[in-house]
């Protein structure tokens, strides 16, 4: 028997249900079950959970027989395994622009959005320390809050519970939920946070989900990584940020390299030690299962007194190891996949992370004298916010409690856009997920902090595929003037034109009343704030549609593009005059020989917004990141 989640789409019964109510359904779903069981097996047994609030449903230990029965009955929406998600989961805010030097600014989002005060952000994760799996906090109840990131453990979540937690959270009335995890590319019917995210954004909550963190294959790019790909969901990717925990690892030679750590001691600069490789240090039959790991796989002979240098495949377990073996110190090299990334660990010694290339250059060193010489790793600016539950590795045989941590990923960038959208909301409470989420995406910058382009962790040039948007400016996302604004049938118009079945969506919706279109939409004229084009030969035309959503005003298009295509705007200007008024343009996309179908190529597109005030005028930029195929 498997977990499966059996989905039967929206509850019919209104916003006010009674417990009469609830247990009408349980009774329903067990039975419904009930009539796919034999004699023997009682439904009540079987089900460990029921959807009976917004979501309709239940979780239940099946045979796959059974369960594949019960995916052909006529009211079922899809039946899934109940898989696992893997969670991907503070100066940050100073560099978001919400604070300066410690002080909020006048013109901050904080400042003007009272600090998120009324909004409720719920957060779906492990639910460790509570005994619950949604954690929603009331920022209501707290004066001057600072919405911040939560941590989030890397253990993994059943979706069944996912299922449940969006279910809650949708009765108990939060405004945003911020979810970091996900599940590798499933379908939109086969995926929990997909549904129970379309039941939030049905009730106008916006949901805010991580992206996963496997952007990099061998320092490359990699495309169709993302975890969270529905489009009514906010996805977050992770960026970088002017904050560093470096030190660095002399050589013999005096060449430096710069690492990062979080060990919170260094060693002695005035003194050196001596290197070895860990291969050169395995104890004879040494594995890495779990029980060999406890006991420890290096020799101590070979390895006390001397800085053992790891591969970072490892982590902070390969630093236990040489702890175990009497090491004094220990030095990760990144494998190339993590290019110039360094994540800074909480490691057990004195330690630090290396990227690829320096660590080709510290292997070549070592491999070319008989005897290395000896080497220096002393720490500076090592500090680091951390439950005092588990220790800051998460390994058992880690003793440390420590108040301060740093961790990393798109589970940690989810929660700052999570932020962002409870104060937009409370600002515009209004504005509808959709028109949340354009805000922030319109008003993001391609730009670094030294107004540069972004790199990606290979030091190359990124693109939309490693960025999306852009990264996120709140303080400009207040005021976007213009919204790419979504409704709920908009999005079950897009499931339409994915040609999934047309009663399944009807079950899927709270709107009895919806049916599909006679002419499915063409996706490229789906309203979000970015266009698609997949294999563009000859000319495309694009339709988008924009809401006013600021005071009286004109504005101008302008396009950067690429060399091989041709964009034209149509009309080159919108001109608006009352706040909600909506107009639509035509993006042409023309390609002018036919190699630029062999890659892909990116253009930007411009709103900008002018305004006259005693001779003097006001840009203010509008994005909309365009990608073309």
């Amino acid at each position: 028997m498997q977990s499966y989640v059996v989905y039967l789409g929206a509850h019919s019964h209104g916003p006010e249900v009674s417990s009469v109510d609830l247990n009408r359904v349980t009774q329903h779903h067990h039975e419904f079950l009930g009539s796919f069981l034999g004699s023997n097996e009682n439904p009540e047994d079987a089900i460990f959970y029921s959807y009976t609030r917004h979501i309709n449903g239940f979780a239940a230990k099946l045979d796959d027989a059974v369960a594949a029965e019960i995916a052909k009955h006529s009211k079922v929406v899809s039946v899934f395994l109940s898989k696992e998600n893997k969670l991907h989961t503070t100066h940050s805010w100073e560099f978001l622009g919400l604070e300066q030097n410690g002080k909020i600014p006048p013109n901050s989002i904080w400042e003007k959005a009272r600090y998120g005060e009324d909004i409720i952000i719920g957060n779906i994760d492990t639910g460790e320390g509570s005994g619950q799996s949604l954690k929603a906090l009331a920022t209501k109840d707290l004066d001057r809050f600072h919405l911040s990131g939560k941590e989030f453990s890397k253990m993994t979540k059943i979706l069944g519970f996912i299922a449940t937690a969006f279910d809650m959270a949708i009765h108990d009335g939060v405004d945003v939920l911020s979810v970091s995890l996900g599940i590798q590319r499933p379908t939109f019917f086969g995926d929990g946070v997909a549904i129970g995210s379309f039941h939030a954004v049905q009730h106008g909550i916006v949901v805010v989900c991580s992206a996963g963190n496997n952007g990099l294959v061998d320092g490359a790019v990699a495309y169709g990584t993302v975890t969270n790909a529905a489009p009514w969901q906010i996805v977050v990717g992770a960026s970088t940020m002017n904050r560093d925990f470096p030190n660095y690892v002399v050589l013999g030679n005096n060449k430096r390299f710069k690492g990062q750590s979080l060990s919170e001691k260094g060693l002695p600069s005035d003194k050196l030690f001596p290197l070895i490789l860990a291969e050169d240090a395995f104890l004879a039959n040494a594995s890495t299962n779990a029980l060999a790991l406890e006991k420890g796989i290096l020799d101590p002979k070979k390895v006390k007194g001397k800085i053992v240098v790891w591969s970072n495949e490892l982590g902070v377990a390969g630093g236990q190891q040489a702890a175990l073996a009497g090491a004094v110190g220990v030095i990760l090299i990144n494998i190339q996949g993590f290019g110039y990334d360094r994540m800074a660990d909480p490691h057990v010694l004195p330690a630090s992370v290396i990227n690829f290339n320096d660590g080709v250059s510290l292997l070549r060193y070592i491999n070319s004298v008989k005897h290395p010489p000896d080497i220096t790793a002393p720490g500076e600016n090592i500090i680091a916010a951390y439950t005092e539950a588990e220790s800051p590795t998460n390994l058992n045989y880690d003793q440390r409690r420590i108040p301060f941590n740093s961790m990393s990923g798109t589970s940690m960038s989810c929660p700052h856009i999570s932020g962002i959208a409870g104060l937009l909301k409370t600002l515009h409470p209004d504005w509808s997920p959709a028109a949340n989420q354009s805000a922030i995406m319109t008003t993001a910058t391609t730009l670094d902090n030294n107004k540069q382009q972004i790199l990606d962790a290979s030091f190359t040039e990124a693109t939309p595929f490693s960025y999306g948007a852009g990264h996120a400016q709140p303080n400009l996302a207040m005021d976007p003037g213009l919204v790419y604004d979504l409704t709920v049938n908009d999005y079950l118009n897009f499931l339409c034109a994915l040609v999934y079945n047309k009663n399944v969506i009807l079950l899927f919706s709270t709107n009895s009343t919806y049916t599909c279109p006679e002419n499915a939409i063409s996706l490229v004229n789906f309203n979000y704030p970015s266009i698609t084009v997949p294999k563009l030969s000859g000319s495309i035309t694009v339709t988008r549609r924009v809401k006013n959503v600021g005071s009286q005003r004109t504005y101008q298009a302008r396009v950067k593009t690429p060399q091989g295509v041709s964009v034209t705007i149509a009309p080159k200007s919108l001109k608006f005059i009352n706040v909600g008024e909506e107009k639509s343009f035509k993006v042409i996309i023309k390609a002018k020989n036919a190699s630029v179908t062999k890659d892909y190529v990116f253009v930007e597109l411009i709103w900008t917004m002018m305004m006259e005030h005693d001779d003097v005028q006001l840009n203010t930029a509008f994005h909309l990141n365009e990608l073309f195929v």
